[in-house]
């Protein structure tokens, strides 16, 4: 009786082609584990059994230790984030209004981001830019008082774009590229005050205007009455005679060396 199943030998044609076969697959699976790619925008946080090791990773194909590193992608592009907030004017007013901040996590410190602070970008802000962003606006805001703020948005808006830079340069994690102070919220009665004094403000800067422009027309007439000697007079004279319409050289008693000249009719 024989058997229904055929003996492969090691050295046979099948024992070849399966060793090959599992050669091929192993082969494949590490170059798989080896290469991976980093998108544009992005860079790869390389860790080695659990720790952090190399530099980042820059966009485009990269070759890590097959199952020994792993690899995490960090956003460095810029990020834009409105904060809205409330906080407290020198003069203890409540003032609501919307902070927007556009930073962008630095290539070279995303390593130490995540070994420190947080394990994916998405935690970058709450982490790192929303403390330093409210600190700087409770910071600021309490140095004015609330019609100086309405009236000097701008300017304050620079300030705090300049202190929440400060603060974020201590720990070189981020750059903050911009940020924009928008939809300010104050109590009624408090912005007709501050209506008020703006036309307070623009009236006296009008009247300080002419009063400049007066200061110099006549400091510019005083010059020109200098300047209207004898000599510059008897010229103008000599420019405007015809050559017939007879003239006395002098009044009687006048004195001078270039006297001034009558027209007689």
């Amino acid at each position: 009786m024989t058997t229904p199943f055929r003996n492969v030998t090691p050295g046979g044609s099948g024992g070849a082609a399966t060793l090959l076969l599992v050669l091929s697959f192993t082969g494949f699976l590490l170059l798989t584990q080896s290469l991976f790619v980093v998108p544009a925008g992005q860079v790869g946080v390389v860790t080695t059994l659990g720790k952090v090791s190399g530099g980042s990773r820059r966009p485009g194909l990269n070759v890590k230790i097959p199952f020994i590193q792993a690899v995490y992608p960090f956003d460095v592009r810029t990020q834009v984030r409105p904060e809205k907030f409330a906080t407290l004017t020198k003069d203890l007013q409540v003032i609501e209004a919307t902070a927007t901040i556009k930073y962008a996590v630095r290539q070279s410190e995303a390593g130490r981001v995540y070994s420190t602070i947080a394990y994916s970008d998405r935690d970058v802000y709450p982490r790192i830019i929303q403390p330093s962003l409210l600190k700087a606006l409770k910071s600021v805001f309490s140095q004015y008082e609330l019609v100086t703020i309405a009236s000097k948005w701008s300017d304050i808006s620079e300030l705090v774009e300049r202190t929440v830079a400060d603060e974020l340069d201590k720990f070189n994690y981020v750059d903050v590229q911009g940020l924009d102070l928008t939809g300010l919220e104050i109590a009624e009665e408090y912005r007709a005050a501050i209506e008020q004094k703006q036309i307070a403000e623009q009236q006296l800067l009008r009247a300080q205007t002419e009063v400049k422009i007066a200061e110099e027309e006549a400091k510019r007439y005083e010059t020109l009455t200098q300047s209207l000697d004898d000599q510059v007079l008897f010229k103008l004279f000599l420019d405007k005679w015809d050559g017939k319409t007879q003239v006395v050289p002098a009044l009687p008693g006048s004195k001078g060396g270039s006297p001034p000249v009558i027209v007689g009719r």
